[in-house]
């Protein structure tokens, strides 16, 4: 008889433990995500498309040329060096994917509780409105690692108003397994409300090294890169939860777009490092090059899967092309 108050008792003591835990977490994931948004302020402006506001920057003149980032990035990953060269000849918006860098996720994508992921036609349909509010018009779209399966969806949902692709080391087939652990816990209820508040809280700087060289592999990061570039705005709770749940959830939509690839009919300029673990070549690239009629690849001996930093006047030579043979040059 005098064991059950005893056990109900330990147990509101693990509660309440577990409780203060729970909130020590929040408190101390809010405290770093406040320094790295004073760290990493917007670069340019916002646009409101449909109650989400979507951060853009546009510089130069010419070709309209809207660069897209992958899974993980935000626009600094373009502004580190590609957009300024770029603007020497072109008119380039970087854009932050919503949900990444300084973009909100669109309403019904938001909360802890809220599971769905934003298909690559959304994000892509988002992404066409904002950039045509501040005046761009058929314009060659660049997109990286997830970027690619968004930009391919851009021209998939906006044929007559994409004048080419150029796409990086992108995710555009269907990929055999799954993607492990880390995204199938984290996209999850679970996942969402304490590991990434855990994560947010506590990962070292030297996971954040690690995994970027690793990203970058066989190449290195560039001197400066991390400190511009700001992994502690993609450790953000939210931007995690988005983040996660977009990588998550696109093979489907990759399997559905697969489908279409035959019937687009544009210049478009593939470039996929040969070293690329990330998205492996012979999975992604070579088979869309053979699906899409007026696909050009090039492969890039011994890049691995960040091919705009190993390579960077390949990647600019490439944009002209399309330019070129979309006949804005």
């Amino acid at each position: 008889m005098t064991s059950t108050p005893l056990v109900l008792k330990a147990a509101a003591v693990i509660l309440l433990v577990f409780v203060v835990l729970v909130a020590l977490v929040q408190v101390l994931a809010a405290k770093r995500e406040s320094a790295a948004r004073v760290e990493y302020p917007p670069a340019g402006r916002f646009v409101d498309v449909d109650g989400a506001n979507i951060h853009l920057k546009t510089a130069g003149q010419g070709p309209d040329v809207v660069l897209i980032h992958g899974a993980s990035g935000s626009m600094r990953d373009y502004t580190f060096g590609l957009a300024e060269r770029l603007s020497k000849h072109n008119r380039v918006t970087t854009v932050d994917r919503p949900g990444l860098g300084w973009s909100e996720r669109p309403l019904g994508y938001r909360g802890v509780f809220s599971l769905d992921a934003e298909p690559p036609q959304l994000q892509a349909r988002m992404l066409q409105q904002a950039v045509a509010a501040v005046g761009v018009r058929n314009p060659i779209v660049v997109g990286h690692s997830f970027g690619g399966a968004v930009a391919l969806a851009w021209a998939l949902e906006h044929p007559a108003e994409t004048s080419a692709l150029v796409l990086l080391g992108a995710a555009s087939n269907p990929w055999p397994g799954s993607l492990g652990p880390f995204y199938r816990w984290n996209a999850g209820l679970l996942g969402s409300a304490l590991l990434i508040p855990a994560l947010t809280a506590f990962t070292p700087n030297s996971v954040i090294e690690n995994t970027t060289s690793s990203i970058f592999a066989p190449q290195i990061p560039p001197d400066g890169y991390l400190d511009h570039f700001g992994p502690e705005m993609t450790l953000r709770r939210d931007t995690m939860r988005a983040n996660v749940q977009q990588v998550n959830g696109l093979r489907p939509h990759i399997v559905r777009m697969a489908e279409q690839y035959p019937m687009m009919r544009l210049p478009v300029e593939i470039l996929h490092g040969e070293e690329d673990t990330t998205v492996p070549l012979d999975i992604h690239s070579e088979p869309l090059s053979r699906m899409i009629p007026e696909a050009v690849l090039t492969i890039l001996g011994g890049v691995g899967h960040m091919p705009h930093h190993a390579e960077p006047d390949v990647i600019v030579a490439a944009i002209d092309r399309a330019a070129r043979r979309a006949g804005l040059r």
